[in-house]
């Protein structure tokens, strides 16, 4: 049967096919005026039901016409009365139907009722699963009307839903009203299984987290793509790539907890990719849960203002139950700024000690993409003094170099069984040199926080091995802030903390300032003089040494260079691999460094050559006064004796005599020399 397009006016739905309608249908708030006869054409319930109306309907017209034939013998009976009468008459014409705890609404019922009057409706994954619910509870099979509304929608379901993994998403989105019977239906568990097995096969580079990095760089390769002005296929490419994985996390955070969790259950039951597993983890947190960046506080959905301090708390720790544990290879600095993110919340909201330990250790796992930024987490609990929490930051670097060790011993493990496996040898010394570098900044950061007990300061500055540090200038500039502001420690104290120095990694600039900090005890002054005069010692020395072999070596290369042209192809490939080597090691920042520090010790040399030269003009000067002197006080009563009368010491002016003719026989030898 063909109807013109029905309409909605106000709370009442009118079908506009020039007929009366004969029953009334309320759904929620929601009175829809329609005709009996499309409805019990297609639905078996609304047939039912009108059956039965109709047979109460009957009685109660039997029992009318009774009380009229009584009142017709009554002639005093007024008009009114026999116009009230039909009134009711035409009213119980009319079936008055209510539905109570129609799945899908009104909505779902007026896309049914379009169906039962042949209108074409158009069916999406939104809407679907409710339209599908609503046609199990009215009854629409294929058993009672050929095509019914059950069989379209399950077609539907099957050839467009469950194909399409946004689709299946949005479809497990719209379940969340009609949880109940979509339950019982089945629908809920096919949609899941679709969702995992769309997610398992599609191309694994769609799920590299962050998505926000993934974003920037198909962004920027499609920036690049571009020829003469011209937009090429691989900027397209790209430019759709970016559209799907932005759409595909957005709908995968639209879910509730209860459904987000059980979909998370059935990802890992299926053993799929830990990156794919962490990115909706993480994607579904930074929605949700408030404070996950310093620089955005709120949550990016307006629903999670509405969720209370419980439900985070029991979102939270839903979500750090299930991060897988290991490091995963698409793990980076935003990543892990957002691990950084939950433990400050895990703080604040007051999270199990199970779940902030998880969090420390998955943390502790990729320190080394941590920022100093990050570890600057406030302390929460009153039990601390700190500003910051140090005993964090001390638990996370264990379970770091915990990971550390483990992965030496697998690498061991592997040059043993013969594997060429270089690879986690070689990421091992910089993953530790990066944290070295990472927590000297911390220790600098923290050193100014008056609470900060000594034995702290000690205890994570001596927990990292030696080679995870080239040189303590940043250790040193942590101890002397720490030494600063904290003036009234004792004495042995400074010692300690000053013993974590190595005073043989320190560069030339911060050995001058460290022999200048007043700041410093004076056993760790001695310490940095020594080791810097040693330091200049070896220098002058090699350069001596160079000096003197250099006219050796041309002399050796001039009369045996046949002989040595293998042996110095050899050196130089050696030379050159091994500073191919330790630009891989250092790079080009280390190689200017040294450099300059070259540079510097020339410098420092000549500044010696000339404070050398003017002691001895000033030896001299000294000695001619002495003489001067003794030929005035001839018997020895002079300023000598006087002195050592008062002082009890005597002076020797052999040490200046000796220099003094040791210096003037060279300048002698010298002088000869330019003359020959």
């Amino acid at each position: 049967m063909a109807a013109d397009k029905p309409s909605s006016k106000g709370q009442a739905w009118f079908c506009a096919t020039g007929l009366p309608s004969d029953i009334i249908i309320e759904v929620d708030d929601m009175t829809f005026h329609l005709h009996k006869f499309p409805l019990i054409s297609k639905s078996r319930k609304i047939d039912r039901l009108i059956e039965e109306q109709g047979k109460k309907s009957s009685t109660v017209t039997v029992t009318k016409q009774k009380q009229r034939v009584t009142g017709n013998e009554i002639e005093e009976e007024e008009e009114t009365e026999e116009y009230q009468d039909q009134q009711d008459d035409e009213e119980e014409d009319r079936y008055q139907i209510s539905l109570q705890d129609f799945p899908g609404g009104s909505d779902a019922f007026e896309t049914a009722a379009k169906f039962c009057y042949g209108v074409k409706i158009d069916l999406s994954s939104s809407t679907v699963v409710p339209l599908r619910c609503a046609a199990e509870f009215l009854e629409m099979t294929d058993e009672y009307s050929e095509d019914n509304l059950i069989s379209k929608t399950e077609r539907f379901l099957s050839q467009s839903v469950f194909k399409s993994l946004k689709a299946s998403i949005k479809a497990l989105k719209s379940c969340e009203s009609v949880m109940t019977l979509a339950e019982s239906l089945g629908i809920v568990e096919r949609l899941i299984d679709s969702i995992a097995l769309r997610a398992s096969s599609t191309d694994p580079t769609l799920f590299g987290w962050p998505v926000n990095d993934g974003i920037v760089e198909a962004k920027g390769a499609s920036a690049q793509a571009l020829w003469n002005g011209i937009e090429t296929g691989l900027r397209r490419k790209a430019l759709a790539r970016t559209s799907n994985v932005e759409s595909w996390f957005e709908d995968l955070a639209l879910l509730s907890l209860p459904l987000f969790k059980r979909l998370i259950s059935t990802l890992k039951r299926r053993d799929l990719s830990p990156e794919v597993i962490e990115s909706c983890l993480m994607c579904y947190a930074k929605k949700y849960i408030p404070g996950t960046s310093r620089s955005n506080r709120k949550p990016s959905s307006s629903l999670a203002a509405a969720i209370s301090e419980s439900e985070q708390r029991e979102l939270l720790e839903t979500i750090i139950s299930n991060l897988p544990l290991e490091k995963t290879h698409s793990s980076s600095s935003t990543a892990t700024r957002l691990l950084f993110g939950l433990l400050r919340t895990a703080n604040i909201l007051n999270a199990s000690e199970s779940s902030k330990a998880a969090l420390e250790k998955k943390i502790g796992f990729q320190l080394e993409q941590a920022t100093l930024d990050d570890l600057l987490i406030p302390s929460y609990s009153y039990l601390n003094e700190t500003l910051y929490d140090v005993d964090c930051i001390e638990r996370i670097l264990g379970y770091f170099l915990d990971g550390l060790e483990e992965r030496n011993a697998a690498g061991i493990e592997a040059e043993n069984e013969g594997n060429n496996d270089n690879i986690i040898n070689s990421s091992r010394l910089p993953a530790l040199m990066l944290v070295g570098k990472l927590i000297d900044g911390y220790l600098s950061e923290i050193a100014s926080d008056a609470n900060l007990k000594p034995e702290k300061f000690y205890n994570l500055a001596i927990s990292l091995p030696d080679q995870a540090r080239n040189f303590d200038d940043g250790l040193y500039r942590a101890v002397d802030v720490y030494l600063k502001a904290h003036p009234w420690i004792p004495e042995s104290e400074r010692e300690k903390i000053c013993g974590v120095l190595d005073c043989q990694k320190l560069t030339l600039e911060a050995c001058t300032h460290a022999a200048q900090n007043e700041r410093l005890p004076l056993r760790a002054v001695v310490q940095v003089l020594f080791f810097e005069q040693l330091q200049l010692r070896h220098a002058i020395a090699g350069t001596l040494l160079a000096a003197e072999t250099a006219p050796m070596n041309a002399g050796r290369l001039s009369g045996t260079r046949r002989d040595d042209d293998e042996e110095e192809e050899e050196q130089q490939d050696e030379e050159e691999e091994r500073v191919a080597m330790s630009r891989g090691e250092q790079g080009s920042t280390t190689w200017r460094a040294a450099v300059r520090e070259n540079q510097v010790l020339r410098l420092d040399m000549d500044s010696m050559r000339t404070r050398v030269h003017q002691l001895e003009r000033e030896c001299s000067t000294m000695k001619k006064v002495i003489q001067k002197i003794e030929k005035g006080n001839p018997r020895g009563s002079g300023w000598r004796g006087s002195l050592n009368k008062r002082l009890g010491c005597k002076f020797k002016t052999q040490v200046c005599d000796s220099h003094e003719s040791t210096v003037t026989e060279t300048r002698r030898r010298r002088h000869h020399h330019h003359q020959e």
